[in-house]
């Protein structure tokens, strides 16, 4: 059988490439950067054997194969198929993998998707919850947005679904206490995680600066979120008795942890850091300088977001 893995240069889709091809599949691994699929095919081959048929073409390309595997991020997936579509065969057999996970914005408290509640529009109703829709889609019926400039302007509503691949899969994943943190909130946070007596060897704390997607499913580092991880190792370092010396190590930090209190520290200007990385420009070049604007105001809000059965919900003063 012929099968096209749109995705499948990310652990999910590679892992299903290995399996199929070792069951005698013929897999065309499918990426939007065809050079990466291919030698993604020749790692496949590499771990397999040279016997097996694994190739790798541009996500276009392999989507005209009679089964196509869409294993991307939610919040790529629109994107994706709109571009694949086209080239699909009118008697094709698609299989969705994609797991919508949410996660919160402000005080609002909200639930992270596991992969059995189906789509967000459908969680949403069951928690009786608004959805939050892509930055271009928005409209008097759907107020709502992934854009925070969009979100202030919109009703208050008091439970909202955000699509988010990344941090929301990590919330989702995690165990014990699990706080959600930015450049906006993370003095907020450190403070709070000191006061509650964290940041020791029995109740260590693990700092994650999420990142992002690419519509292939692959990890995309984004400047703005290992800045902030940076500013809560910051903020919490600076409440530690004595505080731990800047830039140096510190026996209570481990050398990650520094290094991200370090580059956070040693950027003179954050706001226009963030402002010149990829995703800063790329959001300003879309229209949306205003959003870059609001997710650079250092400190502007004390709420601490902690996951409280299922939903991130303000933490108590």
């Amino acid at each position: 059988m012929e099968v096209a893995i749109i995705g499948g240069t990310g652990a999910e889709g590679f892992g299903l490439t290995l399996r199929l091809a070792h069951a005698g599949h013929h897999v065309t691994i499918g990426s939007r950067d065809a050079d990466r699929a291919v030698a993604k095919a020749d790692e496949a081959r590499a771990i397999l054997g040279e016997s097996v048929v694994v190739g790798g073409a541009e996500n276009v390309v392999a989507a005209a194969a009679p089964v196509v595997i869409v294993t991307v991020p939610f919040a790529g997936a629109a994107a994706i198929y709109g571009a694949i579509g086209p080239a699909l065969r009118p008697d094709a057999v698609v299989c969705d993998c994609t797991s919508p996970l949410m996660t919160a914005v402000g005080g609002r408290p909200s639930h992270a998707i596991r992969p059995w509640h189906g789509s967000a529009a459908e969680y949403a109703r069951s928690v009786d919850a608004r959805v939050a829709v892509g930055r271009r889609q928005v409209d008097a019926g759907n107020p709502w947005s992934l854009s925070p400039t969009a979100l202030l302007r919109a009703p208050h509503t008091p439970r909202l679904v955000l699509p988010s691949p990344n941090g929301s899969t990590i919330a989702a994943a995690a165990s014990g206490l699990v706080v959600a943190a930015c450049l906006r909130n993370a003095t907020a946070v450190g403070q709070w995680l000191s006061g509650q007596g964290y940041g020791t060897p029995s109740r260590p704390v693990l700092v994650i600066p999420a990142g992002e997607r690419w519509p292939d499913g692959s990890l995309r580092p984004s400047l703005e979120d290992g800045l902030g991880a940076g500013a809560v190792v910051a903020a919490f370092a600076s409440t530690m008795d004595p505080p731990t010396p800047s830039p140096s190590l510190s026996p209570s930090l481990s050398p990650e942890a520094a290094w991200l209190r370090a580059a956070y520290l040693g950027t003179p200007d954050v706001a226009a850091a963030v402002r010149e990385s990829a995703s800063g420009r790329e959001l300003i070049r879309s229209g949306f300088a205003d959003d870059v604007d609001i997710a650079v105001e250092l400190d502007a809000s004390t709420v601490v977001p902690v996951l409280t059965d299922g939903a991130f919900r303000p933490a108590p003063r």
